[in-house]
């Protein structure tokens, strides 16, 4: 059982939350009060790296007390040379973002993606347009079932060779760039996984806005939802349910 002034005992479950600014996130706070309210022995503890220590951090897990480590977005995609193996959601989007140690070896999954899915569910949004070509949305295609999508994109060549590899047929795919004039007030919900820096062409958005970026990243979808007067949800506003999930693969 964990001691009320949550000490660190030698038989503690320890696990990592690695991000550039993983300290000032809530993520560690939320999951370790479950693991306290429920008397379980384990604990999280933040991890702030620079992308130029993230290799040897996470390499040197295979060896360290550390059973795992909860992975922020801004990493997701370095991480994965590092894993001896990973889980085939890993593999076919190219992301990761929870890592365990199996004695010597690190073995990658895939969670904040479900928990968006299973979000959208949840309040009864089916139509759905996913902005960018990038691992977060090849995860979430692969994980669409149930779901009408329409994919966006600045380069219409480039999103058909991405739609060919997610193995989509007949896909509805659009053309979104500056000068145009783009409405997505159609669709219940936007997804932005592009790397826009402005969205400036997007005249109307839907009644929930996404992406997964946390607060200390620049978004665009940010941005122009508070220029329409729109919603917009990022990674930290989705962080109850992040670490609900999260606490039940940790434990």
């Amino acid at each position: 059982m964990m001691n009320n002034d949550n000490k660190i005992s030698v038989e503690t479950k320890l696990f990592g939350y690695i991000g550039e600014h993983a300290g000032v996130s809530r993520f560690c706070a939320l999951i370790n009060k479950l693991f306290k309210e429920n008397s379980d022995d384990v604990m999280i503890i933040p991890m702030n790296i620079r992308p130029d220590d993230l290799y040897f951090t996470v390499s040197n897990m295979k060896n360290s007390h550390v059973n795992g480590a909860v992975i922020s977005s801004e990493y997701v995609t370095e991480v994965v040379e590092i894993l001896d193996d990973a889980s085939s959601l890993v593999k076919r989007s190219g992301m990761c973002d929870i890592i365990y140690r199996e004695e010597n070896k690190l073995r990658g999954c895939l969670f904040s993606i479900r928990v968006l899915s299973e979000h959208l569910k949840d309040i009864y949004a089916s139509k759905i347009a996913i902005i960018g070509t990038n691992h977060y949305s090849k995860a979430f295609s692969f994980l669409a079932c149930g779901f009408n999508v329409s994919y966006f994109n600045d380069n219409l060549e480039e999103l058909l060779t991405f739609t060919e590899e997610i193995e989509i047929s007949d896909a509805d795919i659009n053309r979104i760039a500056t000068g145009m004039e783009v409405d997505f007030s159609g669709f219940d919900a936007v997804l932005d996984f592009s790397e826009f820096n402005d969205l400036s062409m997007v005249t109307q958005l839907a009644k929930n806005n996404f992406d997964m970026k946390n607060t200390k990243q620049f978004s665009a979808l940010k941005k122009r939802a508070n220029e329409l007067g729109n919603s917009y949800t990022s990674y930290d506003d989705l962080l109850e349910k992040l670490t609900n999930k999260a606490y039940s693969l940790i434990k």
